[in-house]
């Protein structure tokens, strides 16, 4: 589930076991769908300042539809080819 902001100010969410999601004017999140039932959260969504939805979409599905894991990333680590010089 995501969750957005809707206010002009930034917003401390209570989360469910004492946690807190800290979200910026207009910025959204993912949360679980049983913190949505959080009674300090229900309250903030019937205010209106903030807005609930729902989320389908998966982000990195697999390695055929991402072009650089195919070819590797700066994330992957050194290759063994790569000088580094200065002070470390």
């Amino acid at each position: 589930m995501e969750i957005t902001n809707k206010t002009r100010r930034p917003i401390k969410v209570p989360l469910p076991e004492g946690k807190k999601l800290f979200l910026g004017p207009g910025k959204s999140a993912q949360i679980q769908a049983k913190a949505a039932d959080h009674p300090p959260l229900k309250e903030l969504l019937e205010a209106g300042d903030l807005e609930l939805g729902e989320t389908n979409t998966r982000k990195g599905s697999g390695a055929a539809d991402s072009p650089s894991s195919a070819s590797g990333n700066q994330n992957s680590g050194p290759t063994g080819n790569i000088r580094r010089t200065g002070d470390r």
